[in-house]
């Protein structure tokens, strides 16, 4: 497998970032976590066809996590018409929010190849071929927000989605190729996301092969460099 960081940026595009979009490459399949509003012009800049995309699966319904998804719709539906199905899975709500932002966006569109998969937490789901387990994570408390453990040509990624701290991630990194999690601040508290001292506390207990911080806030971006733990940059690609 080879994993694509298209956007690793937080909501503030802190760095100049893109904002959150990664790209899983499986053979001839293509599966993208989260989709920011940058991640068109970022996955074309990649080399990368939207036609081959297969899927798109949301960790949470943020404007900086789903807010690119219209600007596939237009591509689709104008530029590169889509004659096969494109799969949207999220948590609950995820089809009325994601039509209600097309719509705002550019008005009431047919979107006849969109298949709608909606993600229960503590369930696997199949989304195109793969294994998707969605469990619950504490970043709102209006609506669901997801961890995804995306199971997939026999690798296994993590990825936190938006969260503050939990021993989830702890059991859901067990046997995980890769874990992608974000990492806010480096020591600041928030009840909606994680820092690094949280993180470093607990790296000795994530059993995963690797592990890769984003979505970094100005603070982490400006220490990374001196922190002995891999970062993610836009454009960075992974061969698993």
């Amino acid at each position: 497998m080879r994993v694509h960081f298209l956007g690793s940026g937080d909501a503030f595009g802190s760095g100049g970032r893109n904002q959150t979009a990664y790209l899983l490459e499986d053979r001839s399949r293509l599966l993208l976590l989260d989709c920011g509003p940058s991640t068109l012009p970022a996955l074309r800049r990649a080399g990368l066809d939207p036609a081959d995309l297969d899927a798109v699966i949301l960790s949470h319904l943020h404007g900086d996590h789903f807010g690119g998804l219209p600007f596939f719709f237009i591509h689709y539906l104008y530029d590169r018409p889509r004659s096969r199905p494109l799969e949207v899975a999220g948590p609950p709500g995820t089809e009325g929010r994601v039509r209600d932002l097309m719509r705002l966006m550019y008005g009431e569109k047919e979107l006849s190849f969109v298949a709608f998969v909606e993600l229960e937490p503590d369930a696997v789901t199949a989304v195109a071929g793969a294994e998707v387990l969605a469990f619950r994570v504490p970043h709102q408390t209006d609506a669901v927000s997801l961890g995804l453990r995306v199971t997939v040509g026999g690798h296994t990624v993590l990825f936190s989605g938006d969260s503050s701290w939990t021993d989830q991630f702890i059991n859901h990194s067990r046997g995980a190729d890769l874990f992608i999690c974000e990492c806010c601040y480096y020591d600041a508290p928030s009840p909606s996301h994680m820092s690094y001292v949280e993180i470093a506390a607990r790296r000795e207990r994530l059993e995963c092969k690797q592990l890769i911080l984003t979505h970094m806030g100005e603070e982490m971006l400006a220490r990374r460099g001196s922190l002995p733990v891999a970062t993610a940059e836009d454009g960075l690609v992974l061969d698993l």
